[in-house]
């Protein structure tokens, strides 16, 4: 028995009450089980008396103990006892908590997933690097956070779509192009241009791609420079990121906003909702309205376009695409960014509370024996994601930025993250894994049979499960679950990540002590075979857990 299968079962015991009519509440939407921190208490303890007391107007105690009295006789349930003030301690028979490793191992992959976000559309935009250069460090972070997060939201019956939003018009390209025909010409880059090696690789691509590009007007060069160009940095970066095992569902480009007419007609839109003025020969939208801390331009008095008048079209056509949710991950300098964007959106006439999530993220400094690489992608002397993956493997590389939340700074050692020692997060976790793959292929080879291979739960009898560190790795497997659904609906992907470490230990734990093979001339029992299947049970979270991350799990290391 999960907690989630344990807060259904204490939620329609109190659905019975006040059926019969003992207990005069509302019956609650969800009902909180924990783990009591002494396992002397049980197996699971939840305060729903407590919460339910003052409804009833009958005191915490009389509530606990109707309830018990009507928990003791549900199946699966050995023992609850009602403590202190009216907590209720639920503890299983060892069938109900065996049960946990067989569900685990007959659900395969679906274990873990959930129905907590079932129907909702999601727009995730991450990465979203502009086209002037290789995916670097901070970018490559978003790429590890931002696709579990997906895969997060896709075990929990979220229907996402990953979407990568290019900008390929503005100064920035310019800037980009510029520093392209300087670089093929031979001549030193602009001083507000690009620098690094990747810039006269590209230039040289671009002129053996369209021979005497060079000689052709300033201003009809920069043209071919900055379309083959972004075509050329954009192709690299798709294809490191889908090296790094992120791909994204669309790529957007920016410049079709433009081209298709969809700045007018947002800025239409705000318009006939009585958010656009005119002031100083600009065309502004009055986001204070909706608590900005100033109105923001749409068209410059020159008549251009302003980036914000583009974030606007770019909202409103994600909107127009069906999506419910549109969430946003950024970079820490990108802060003051959040209050005009849900200015944007309430003035188009959305809850920014219910339509959209914008998530910030920290830097990463990566550390080379003992110092940090400083980056910076104009002048030339940043860390890529192919640097990365290079250093520590792709597996590694995830693992490390996804561990950690997305709110916080992160220091990542080369020296730790490449070395195959249990001190190494993604080895220990991986290293659990292939040390239970080694354990089956021993069973298989001794010729034991346990049903795994045709997932038969008759072949296995889950009361032999009753030793403590038994008990202890089978509630570890049964919170997987409720780790998942927790993980997508904080947006923490690192609790995932934190959980494998915990259940690797814990297994390792019980390897120790509890021998799973026999030995010599032993006999196969039938605890055998349970702690065979209560491996695997272990082994299929690994999976399922390092999947989410995006990260493999070896049968042999």
């Amino acid at each position: 028995m999960t907690p989630e299968q344990l807060s259904s079962l204490v939620r329609s015991v109190v659905a019975a009450a006040v059926e019969r009519g003992t207990l005069a509440v509302a019956v609650p939407d969800d009902v909180v089980v924990e783990r009591p921190r002494n396992p002397e208490h049980g197996d699971y303890a939840t305060t729903v008396a407590l919460k339910l007391a003052k409804q009833a107007g009958r005191p915490p105690r009389e509530v606990a103990e109707l309830l018990a009295a009507d928990l003791r006789e549900q199946p699966g349930v050995e023992r609850v006892d009602v403590a202190g003030p009216g907590f209720l301690n639920v503890t299983f028979t060892s069938g109900a908590l065996g049960q946990i490793a067989v569900d685990a191992v007959t659900a395969g992959e679906a274990y873990g997933r959930t129905d907590a976000f079932a129907g909702l559309k999601v727009n995730l935009e991450f990465v979203s690097a502009n086209p002037t250069g290789p995916v670097t460090l901070g970018s490559t972070r978003w790429a590890a956070v931002g696709d579990a997060l997906g895969r997060l939201l896709t075990a929990t019956g979220a229907q996402v779509s990953r979407e990568y939003y290019f900008n390929d018009a503005g100064s920035q390209i310019d800037r980009f192009a510029r520093s392209l025909m300087a670089a093929a010409a031979g001549r030193p880059v602009p001083e507000d241009g690009y620098a690094g090696d990747y810039v006269a690789d590209i230039g040289a691509q671009v002129v053996a791609a369209e021979p005497g590009v060079l000689d052709l007007p300033e201003d009809q060069q920069q043209e071919r420079f900055r379309v083959r160009g972004v075509e050329l940095m954009f192709a690299e970066i798709k294809t490191s990121l889908a090296d790094f095992g992120v791909v994204f569902d669309t790529y957007f480009s920016e410049a079709t906003l433009h081209a298709s007419g969809a700045l007018e007609k947002a800025i239409g839109t705000l318009r006939e909702r009585g958010h656009v003025y005119e002031a100083d020969g600009a065309t502004w939208l009055r986001t204070t309205t909706f608590g900005d801390d100033k109105d923001r331009p749409l068209v410059k008095s020159d008549g251009d376009h302003t980036y914000f008048a583009a974030d606007c079209a770019y909202y409103q056509d994600k909107r127009s695409r069906g999506f419910d949710r549109v969430v946003i991950m950024l970079g820490a300098d990108h802060a003051g960014y959040v209050g005009r964007y849900k200015a944007l959106v309430a003035a188009l006439g959305d809850d920014p509370d219910q339509n959209l999530e914008i998530l910030l993220g920290q830097l990463v400094n990566l550390v080379k024996d003992g110092e940090t690489v400083r980056m910076s992608k104009r002048k030339g002397n940043f860390v890529l994601l192919a640097d990365l993956v290079e250093a520590v493997g792709a597996d590694a590389a995830r693992y490390a930025l996804a561990r950690a939340s997305v709110d916080q700074q992160i220091d990542l050692d080369l020296d730790l993250w490449s070395r195959a020692a249990s001190d190494n997060p993604v080895f220990y976790v991986q290293y659990a894994h292939a040390r239970i793959a080694s354990l089956l292929r021993g069973a298989a080879d001794l010729g034991i049979a346990t049903g795994l291979d045709a997932g038969d739960p008759a072949a296995v009898d889950a009361t032999q499960l009753a030793h403590p560190r038994e008990v202890d790795l089978l509630r570890a497997v049964a919170e997987f679950p409720r780790v998942v659904t927790a993980a997508a609906e904080l947006r923490a992907p690192h609790r995932v990540a934190r959980y494998l470490e915990e259940l690797a230990g814990t297994y390792h734990r019980f390897y120790d002590v509890c021998r799973v093979l026999p030995r010599g001339d032993e006999e196969v029992t039938p605890t055998t075979v349970a702690r065979l299947w209560l491996c695997a049970a272990t082994a299929q979270v690994l999976r399922n857990g390092l999947a989410v991350l995006g990260v493999h799990a070896p049968e042999r290391m």
